[in-house]
């Protein structure tokens, strides 16, 4: 699988935005929907977004480390490796989301959140739509970034940016879905 790297930068790019506008619609939400659970053990919308930003805090670090490396970009492809695909493909959006285990770290369920969760995501996001641009002169795949689980395993910067990307995607969605849900209920 290939894929042209201004193709990619857009399509992350543009799903960076929609993520974050979508975050900024929670803010408009009441505590009480925004802390609503489907279920004891399901995160609440909070939650969804706090788990990102565990992740942003290792993730754009290692981002930005990996930019300024700066190895020049030589081609407009991008060759996605074996590990970041499998990475990928495991969290990318599809129809029937599959539950999945989260490291205990990563895990924000029970924490007293606020709505400066959605604030610091919002935050992020910005930082990310950054990260994406200057990405834009970078070999993605020459730079590479450790990944939240092994710090000796490394992995292809573009294959880290669609990780990251997707990742949001994924659980904005969730956070979407509980809302629904919650408004369901209350109907």
């Amino acid at each position: 699988m290939t894929i042209e790297t201004d193709q990619l930068i857009v399509e992350l790019l543009q799903l960076s935005y929609q993520n974050m506008e979508d975050v900024e619609t929670m803010l408009q939400k009441p505590m009480e929907q925004l802390n609503w659970r489907p279920a004891p053990q399901s995160w609440n919308a909070l939650e969804c977004i706090a788990h990102l930003n565990r992740y942003h805090d290792f993730y754009i670090p290692e981002i930005k480390k990996s930019i300024n490396e700066n190895w020049p970009r030589e081609n407009s492809k991008f060759y996605p490796g074996l590990i970041g695909n499998l990475f990928v493909n495991t969290i990318r959006t599809k129809r029937n989301i599959k539950k999945m285990k989260t490291q205990k770290r990563m895990d924000p369920l029970g924490s007293m959140l606020s709505k400066q969760s959605l604030r610091q995501f919002i935050f992020d996001q910005n930082q990310l739509i950054t990260l994406l641009q200057d990405a834009k002169k970078v070999n993605l795949n020459k730079s590479k970034t450790a990944i939240s689980i092994s710090k000796q395993i490394k992995m292809k910067l573009g294959d880290t940016l669609r990780f990251v990307v997707y990742h949001n995607e994924r659980h904005v969605l969730q956070a979407l879905k509980t809302l629904d849900l919650q408004n369901k209920n209350a109907a």
